[in-house]
């Protein structure tokens, strides 16, 4: 007789492998996307596509696989980029930006995530103004990232909405989850 608990737990394996594989996939274009593809250089950092794959990561895992995928992605960047100083704000901040979106069987675009693009526009502003006010010691110079994180933030939401529009008309985001 077969056991069936062995085949559900075959099952979860495989599910965790495959979601381990896609998070590895998202981590990988998450920096690609943000230093490597053509950016703009703002204040002390720069406008990147990296935000936009990081909300779709987020949007499509769970947030166990998600949060290290954007973090781990995003710090690498920053150390190719010439960045390393900012490591470790990157490393929390990217992480806590996934927590505010939602993964679930439904569509990627929703109620949730139109929230969450807002949530991550002061996490992502207000986590980098806090540690370069901590690196610089100055509550003045942190204020040269400001608008570019802010445009960065925005930027980042049009284009998750444009890809998450494309995907939930097309099926791609029910075959992707």
């Amino acid at each position: 007789m077969k056991d069936n608990n062995n085949t559900g737990n075959k099952s979860e394996a495989r599910n965790r492998i495959r979601r381990l594989c896609v998070a590895a996939a998202f981590s990988a274009m998450i920096c690609v996307a943000t230093g490597f593809l053509p950016a703009v250089p703002v204040g002390t950092g720069y406008v990147h596509l990296g935000d936009a794959v990081i909300f779709v990561c987020a949007a499509l895992l769970p947030v166990g696989y998600a949060a290290p995928a954007a973090a781990i992605g995003a710090s690498l960047a920053d150390v190719f980029a010439g960045y390393a100083a900012y490591v470790p704000a990157t490393f929390v901040i990217k992480a806590l930006t996934v927590l505010a979106f939602s993964h679930g069987k439904g569509k990627m675009i929703s109620r949730r995530n139109l929230a969450a693009c807002a949530i991550a526009a002061p996490i992502c502003v207000g986590g980098y103004f806090l540690w370069e006010a901590l690196v610089f010691s100055s509550l003045v110079a942190p204020l040269a990232s400001v608008i570019g994180n802010l445009i960065q933030s925005v930027g980042s939401s049009v284009l998750f909405f444009a890809f998450s529009f494309i995907a939930d008309k097309t099926g791609l985001s029910h075959k992707l989850k």
